[in-house]
């Protein structure tokens, strides 16, 4: 049976696509069947996994939600062999104005996603850093939402905004989504602020907030630059340690071993 994640957080630079990337690669080196979906225009998730959206024609997810095309044809492999990813590119842009006038614009993503024909265990959708159209098909179609906070000032500015659009789904679109979990990012031991912020993340969500939190490392934010996962580009660092202890985390609460 799949389980779908999306990865949402309207607030930039709080370690989403980071996150999106780093848990489907990690899931998949665990040899889980993943497929990472880019549902954000500026396709970071895409060049985080070696693949220049440039090149891409008529292969996107853009093509799959506002030219109606086959999902299973648009899906491309990734160097790591229990990893796939339906990219995305700068076209993305303006599917959501594309999509208004659509019948049941909310629900094309999940449409598109009953069509599936090869079985994935998890699906990780990167949402943009906003409250959308595009948002609103990820939530519509997931079974869960994974929240990243970052370990700083006003952590927790505009989360309220969030939440509200989460139970609004809850409300007409999809009875069965769930907060998956927070997670707190560029966490740093040393300073009393990420402490801070943890406690209040933790006062606010309770048991929803993950043990492993994800540390400042320079290795994870250059492994982007280099199209690859952390998992490829560096498996000693810390930020590999930390989103490995996330999908271990992740399995053992769906009551799944690590591989």
């Amino acid at each position: 049976m799949t389980k779908i994640i999306t990865v949402a957080n309207q607030k930039g630079g709080v370690g989403k696509t980071t996150t999106s990337v780093n848990l489907a690669a990690g899931l998949a080196v665990s040899e889980v069947h993943t497929l990472l979906i880019d549902m954000d225009p500026q396709a970071n998730a895409t060049l985080g996994c070696g693949i220049d959206y440039k090149s891409l024609v008529d292969t996107s997810i853009y093509e799959v939600l506002v030219g109606g095309l086959d999902i299973n044809a648009n899906i491309r492999h990734t160097e790591i062999p229990y990893l796939d990813i339906l990219p995305s590119t700068t076209q993305l842009v303006g599917a959501e104005i594309e999509m208004v006038s659509m019948i049941g614009r909310e629900m094309v993503l999940k449409k598109a996603l009953d069509h599936l024909e090869k079985e994935y265990e998890y699906i990780i959708i990167d949402c943009p850093p906003s409250l959308g159209l595009l948002t609103i098909n990820s939530l519509t179609a997931s079974d869960s939402v994974m929240i990243p906070i970052q370990c700083e000032y006003y952590a927790l500015e505009g989360l309220g905004q969030l939440l509200n659009t989460i139970r609004l789904v809850q409300r007409s679109l999809n009875r069965k989504l769930l907060i998956e979990g927070v997670l707190l990012t560029m966490y740093d031991s040393r300073l009393r602020l990420s402490q801070e912020v943890s406690e209040q993340v933790q006062s606010h969500f309770k048991d929803k907030v993950y043990k492993t939190f994800i540390r400042r490392n320079i290795r994870l934010g250059e492994s982007p630059g280099f199209g690859k996962p952390i998992i490829l580009y560096d498996a000693s660092s810390a930020g590999a340690q930390d989103y490995m202890n996330l999908v271990g985390e992740i399995l053992n609460n769906d009551g799944q071993e690590t591989r």
